[in-house]
């Protein structure tokens, strides 16, 4: 892997992978949900949408006739703290794909016609997304765990702000938090000296003058520890329950993926076995933890019919009181390091996830791990790390949301939850 900058300030990221014959390579943004606060909130995404609709060279069927034309992927994606532009190609036409991306980063137009239109295509999808309850409970627990913090808003805003988002303010987004400063470019596959040669072309001081983000630093939240209920007539009940977990830097991160895997990361987690396995009470139980620069989330997922929510969430209770009395297995830790170093092996194999490790990493890291680093701090979590996570995890506040018929169940599990934290 290699670091190196362009003349305007941006950095970038190298891994020749010279076996393949493809490159993947994306454009990293140090902006998202958390920048944004009230009216602006869902810009980021939307310029993310609209940076696909034309410039002046290249209307939005000319991008995707370019790439369709060359075999090859474009896309983009919005996250809470980033935004991401990436392409795969073959390593042949590498120079074409770079030529496009950079005019559609540097150059949309955005045009009226296309900004109304496109705000439709977004308000169907926070429609869809309303439409569905499994995936809207998580924007819920966001809000629950973060209150008024910008961390607890919708990546995709309302249809509300949409509506009055114009060119201008899409523009002076762009000014403000695309900078020089905020910019990572990560490219992974059939590589050498001239890709470089190709970013500063198309990426450096002559397509860009470097202009650092005039953004504001952006603030740690305070878990908030709220419940947000959604009555919907549904199937099932949807339930989040979530603990404060680690950042992107703390010391005890792998002991929490490892923990986190044993209560409720794959089939065969505690959740899965005691709820859906031995009872099938449910078809969908869960946990996963979101880690942000400054933060992180604990959070366990259950879908299950009103009938049975009260006794799935007593398993839930039991599953996690037990864990904080007396951790995981021996067992459970070896096979849980065993799992994470073959799925980081494995994911690896591709240039796609090489280069969104090693763009994610330099964008909110300012740094690099090579694998043997990371296999050598899956295999240094011990016992003890564990135990003392469990201890904060499950030593304070929770979080909870619900989508469904009522939550009567949900607010009892609460009381009795509080009730067991230590004092």
């Amino acid at each position: 892997m290699e670091r190196r900058q362009l003349s305007n300030g941006i950095r970038v990221v190298l891994e020749n992978m010279p076996t393949s014959r493809s490159v993947s390579f994306g454009i990293w943004v140090k902006t998202g949900s958390r920048n944004e606060a009230g009216p602006s909130n869902g810009i980021s995404h939307f310029i993310e949408h609209m940076m696909f609709k034309g410039t002046e060279r290249y209307s939005a069927k000319d991008i995707a006739d370019v790439f369709d034309g060359i075999g090859g992927n474009v896309n983009a994606f919005t996250s809470k703290e980033y935004t991401c532009y990436y392409a795969k190609v073959l390593d042949e036409h590498v120079p074409i794909a770079v030529d496009v991306l950079a005019d559609m980063f540097f150059r949309s137009t955005l045009a009226e016609e296309e900004l109304t239109k496109e705000k439709n295509v977004i308000i169907e999808e926070i429609s869809m997304y309303e439409d569905t309850p499994d995936d809207i409970v998580h924007d819920l627990i966001a809000k629950a765990a973060y209150g008024d913090h910008p961390l607890g808003l919708p990546i995709l805003g309302t249809a509300a702000n949409l509506a009055a988002m114009t060119a201008s303010d899409l523009r002076r987004y762009i000014e403000t938090h695309y900078g020089s400063d905020t910019i990572v470019i990560s490219a992974a596959g059939n590589i050498g000296e001239s890709t470089l040669e190709l970013f500063e072309k198309h990426f450096g001081s002559g397509a860009q003058a470097p202009r650092p983000s005039a953004a504001e630093a952006v603030q740690p939240p305070a878990f908030a520890g709220g419940h947000h209920y959604l009555r919907k007539k549904t199937e099932q009940n949807h339930i989040c329950i979530a603990m404060p977990g680690c950042s992107q830097d703390d010391p005890l991160l792998y002991a929490m993926i490892l923990l986190n895997n044993a209560i409720g990361g794959g089939m065969s987690s505690r959740l899965f076995q005691e709820v859906r396995e031995k009872r099938g009470l449910a078809y969908s139980i869960y946990s996963y933890h979101t880690s942000h620069i400054d933060s992180g989330l604990f959070t366990v997922y259950a879908g299950t019919t009103p009938k049975q929510t009260a006794e799935v969430l007593d398993l839930i209770y039991d599953v996690l009181a037990d864990v904080r009395e007396h951790g995981i297995t021996p067992e459970e830790l070896r096979k849980g390091k065993e799992q994470m170093k073959g799925s980081l092996i494995i994911g690896l194999e591709s240039t796609s996830s090489r280069m969104t490790r090693n763009g994610k990493n330099e964008l909110m890291l300012g740094r690099l791990y090579t694998l043997d680093e990371l296999i050598e701090r899956i295999d240094s979590v011990t016992m003890d790390d564990v135990m003392s996570l469990a201890g904060r995890l499950f030593g304070g506040m929770c979080a909870t949301a619900m989508v469904g018929g009522t939550d009567k169940a949900l607010v009892k599990w609460r009381d009795r939850y509080a009730a067991a934290i230590p004092h």
